[in-house]
């Protein structure tokens, strides 16, 4: 098969060396992208390891979670992956306990650690959900900052959660 502008010679060497060219510029922009986007996120408490860090910045604090009426267990192990990398943000057992360890003072958040959980909160109705902090609904919602010792209580609705099934067998309202 003859491809365009490549049955002459000179203008199949053109082509040739502009493909060439191309994917050269191409892999240099590739890794120059990688290597600013690693060297940007080396200090990112969100995205580094803390085992080789020294962490005098801590917190202890406590989640529950609830989706549709049910109570959501947190599992152990969030933030300890298996190339011994310990993330900022943690649990150890399943008891809805977080840790967060850093350098200095920075303000996680509640989504901080949904995010780092990869929770699924694009599958939930925000307009339906609340978190509550110490028994208090917070008007930031997932943007609350984590503070030591508090317990964060989070209340949400999936979207495709069917309310009328809870009331179907109520008796009717007068």
């Amino acid at each position: 098969m003859i491809w365009p502008g490549t049955s002459d010679p000179y203008k199949r060497k053109k082509v040739i060396k502009f493909l060439i060219l191309s994917a050269i510029v191409g892999g240099v922009t590739f890794v120059a992208a990688t290597g600013v986007g690693q060297w940007a996120n080396i200090d990112n408490p969100l995205k580094v390891c803390i085992n080789d860090r020294q962490t005098p910045y801590k917190i202890k604090a406590t989640l529950e979670i609830i989706i549709d009426g049910q109570r959501v267990d947190i599992p152990a192990n969030i933030g300890l992956t298996d190339e011994k990398c310990q993330k900022t943000m943690y649990t150890l057992t399943d008891d809805g306990t977080i840790y967060v360890e850093w350098e200095e003072e920075y303000p996680f958040e509640i989504g901080h650690f949904l995010w780092m959980w990869d929770f699924p909160l694009r599958d939930m109705d925000q307009n339906k959900s609340t978190i509550y902090v110490n028994g208090k609904e917070s008007p930031y919602f997932i943007n609350h900052p984590l503070q030591n010792g508090y317990h964060y209580k989070a209340v949400f609705t999936s979207k495709a959660y069917d309310e009328s099934k809870d009331s179907d067998f109520l008796p009717p309202e007068n």
